[in-house]
């Protein structure tokens, strides 16, 4: 299983912005810092700041910082944001191209077992314990 470019650039925007609470980021000095492209880390911004887990001020004294407290930023309600879908097997999708998905295969219980324990570890953390 792998992690989107999005939900990679999320967690790596907010352990950058928590790392250094004092700083002012800007989208293009943190795309640089993380070897990302801006046009990328615009769109993470934007959701991020969007749900408050980023603060974006314009201005003299503006830029980036963490909107919360590390220990409240859960991982996994972070990756059920920022991630569009964890199906690890073709069949979680509605439109299936599987011969085997209507004949009770036992596979896609089983993928989606693992999916979900997948997501509970990533509950079990905080942006605090990536510090």
């Amino acid at each position: 299983m792998q992690l989107s470019k999005f939900s990679d650039y999320s967690f790596r925007a907010l352990i950058q912005l928590a790392s250094y609470p004092e700083d002012r980021w800007t989208v293009d000095s943190l795309a640089k810092e993380l070897h990302t492209s801006i046009h990328h880390m615009k769109k993470v911004i934007y959701l991020l700041s969007k749900e408050n887990y980023v603060l974006a001020r314009q201005g003299r004294n503006g830029g980036l910082r963490l909107g919360m407290k590390p220990e409240d930023i859960n991982l996994g309600t972070l990756l059920e944001l920022t991630e569009d879908t964890l199906s690890i097997v073709e069949c979680f999708h509605k439109d299936t191209t599987c011969p085997l998905a209507s004949k009770n295969c036992k596979m896609k219980k089983i993928a989606y077992e693992a999916s979900k324990e997948f997501k509970n570890v990533f509950h079990q953390y905080t942006l605090k314990d990536l510090l």
